[in-house]
């Protein structure tokens, strides 16, 4: 894998999924048990159509207070970047999507 263009923005990017999407309601759905039946098919779905709109709901409302925060108080922004940033050292680089 090769080292991101941007490393700051590399890192600001995990961070952001970390504080808006991965720390929120999903964490309730991935700590479950593992469905007996399904056995985690992917042409299985695994999580209800109510949960996913709380994750969604729940990452748009934490996108939404960061980019707040960074528009109105940088410093803070930064803090919570760092804050992130702890929880996604060991992730992979982000590579560019594929159009």
């Amino acid at each position: 894998m090769h080292p991101p263009e941007d490393p700051q923005i590399a890192k600001e990017a995990k961070a952001i999924v970390a504080l808006a999407f991965r720390n929120g309601p999903i964490e309730q759905v991935h700590a479950g048990k593992i469905c007996p039946t399904c056995s985690g098919g992917s042409q299985y779905s695994r999580i209800t159509d109510d949960e996913m709109k709380a994750i969604m709901k729940s990452a748009v409302d934490r996108m939404y207070a960061l980019l707040r925060l960074k528009s109105h108080d940088p410093d803070g922004y930064a803090r919570q970047i760092a804050f992130g940033a702890r929880y996604v050292m060991k992730w992979d680089e982000p590579a560019e999507p594929r159009t």
